[in-house]
């Protein structure tokens, strides 16, 4: 099979939400307001560390587009999809972009790695 060479970003990053492998910058980012099936999602120009799946016709709320799953290729769990073409002149700008579903994704700031920077209460106050 092989070995797997994962793309690390750097910067602000979105991540697989189960594996933590690195998918998009914060920088690629396109628009917030697209919406799948399962909630909200955002439209990316680059993604990395994705297997791209058969293209297949897929009916959209924006119409009719030719479209391919999308999966990580760390762990395998489907992320979104790839806008291969576009019927409707007006949505031509998609083709060749990614969409990220937010529920399969995480920001890059993992919580383990957050400083709170509020003040906290001293021994004297116990």
């Amino acid at each position: 099979m092989g070995r797997i060479f994962l793309v690390e970003l750097e910067g602000r990053i979105y991540k697989c939400q189960y594996c933590r492998s690195h998918l998009a910058l914060a920088d690629d980012l396109v628009s917030r307001a697209f919406h799948c099936q399962r909630g909200k999602a955002y439209l990316f120009n680059n993604v990395v560390n994705i297997s791209v799946g058969a293209q297949e016709e897929r009916m959209m709320l924006s119409g009719m587009h030719t479209v391919a799953d999308i999966f990580c290729c760390c762990c395998g769990q489907i992320v979104g999809w790839k806008y291969e073409a576009a019927q409707d002149k007006s949505q031509k700008y998609k083709e060749g972009k990614f969409v990220l579903e937010r529920g399969r994704i995480v920001d890059g700031i993992d919580s383990e790695f957050f400083l709170d920077n509020r003040p906290s209460g001293s021994d004297a106050e116990d």
